[in-house]
């Protein structure tokens, strides 16, 4: 499996619009984030998760050719508001994409995005897509993901354990706590990412110290910690994690 963080960010991305913090003024293009999604490549299936309104920027960017299957944690706008740029992988492809998430995600961008069920008309371009609203184990290819329940803003969010080729995933950007079944699912992976908001506390998601405490219990063979607010500096946050667990960027590549 091979991995690429788009955007590591949180709702507001970073630098915010009009902040003058150090962060947010920094030329280090560790400290730029686009609001929070991931592209993973495994046994030739190419997955997004989320697609957020900088998700046309991060396809150029980062040299997305592909997307077979999209899943979404939630829908809260920064997760899906960039779902329209689906339609040119349709057009390039000459496929319908499945999209996965929980059944009140799948209502969600079926009332954001109702137009994708109209007859195709000439001149008219629109994302063919396929909703699926899923709530047990299911496979894109040879992938096999695990929806997974976690606790966020009172939304019906998922995070998602991938397993391809033997190696395992799991990707919870959205969450601020993990019941014991979803923490034993996410147990001994080879890589996990999981949501690190800021330093101080917040009512819906981890904060920084919250999260190395989680992915210290979890003990993936690699952690990782996103979504992440113009708090965080990368250099000096990155000096103060303990050993196995990381500050990722966008553009990123992880082997897994």
């Amino acid at each position: 499996m091979k991995l690429t963080f788009l955007g590591t960010g949180t709702s507001s991305g970073v630098p915010v619009i009009g902040c003058l913090c150090a962060v947010c003024r920094s030329h280090d293009p560790h400290n730029k984030r686009r609001r929070a999604s991931i592209y993973i490549q495994a046994t030739g299936q190419h997955i997004i998760i989320d697609t957020p309104p900088d998700f046309r920027d991060q396809v150029l960017t980062f040299g997305m050719r592909r997307v077979d299957a999209v899943l979404i944690t939630h829908a809260h706008a920064d997760h899906v508001f960039g779902f329209d740029d689906i339609r040119r992988f349709n057009e390039v492809q000459d496929t319908v994409i499945p999209v996965y998430g929980s059944p009140a995600t799948m209502a969600a961008m079926n009332h954001f995005f109702p137009y994708v069920h109209q007859v195709a008309q000439p001149g008219l371009s629109c994302p063919r897509v396929d909703f699926q609203a899923v709530a047990a184990p299911f496979a894109i290819g040879p992938v096999r993901i695990e929806p997974l329940p976690v606790e966020h803003a009172g939304i019906e969010t998922y995070g998602y354990r991938l397993e391809a080729d033997g190696r395992t995933l799991g990707y919870v950007p959205d969450c601020h706590r993990l019941s014991a079944a979803v923490a034993q699912r996410l147990r001994g992976l080879d890589c996990l990412i999981l949501d690190g908001l800021r330093r101080k506390p917040h009512p819906t998601h981890f904060t920084l110290d919250q999260s190395v405490a989680e992915l210290k219990r979890l003990s993936a063979r690699r952690s990782f910690i996103t979504h992440m607010t113009h708090d965080l500096d990368y250099e000096t946050t990155a000096q103060a994690l303990p050993a196995g667990i990381e500050i990722p960027y966008d553009g990123l590549i992880v082997e897994v």
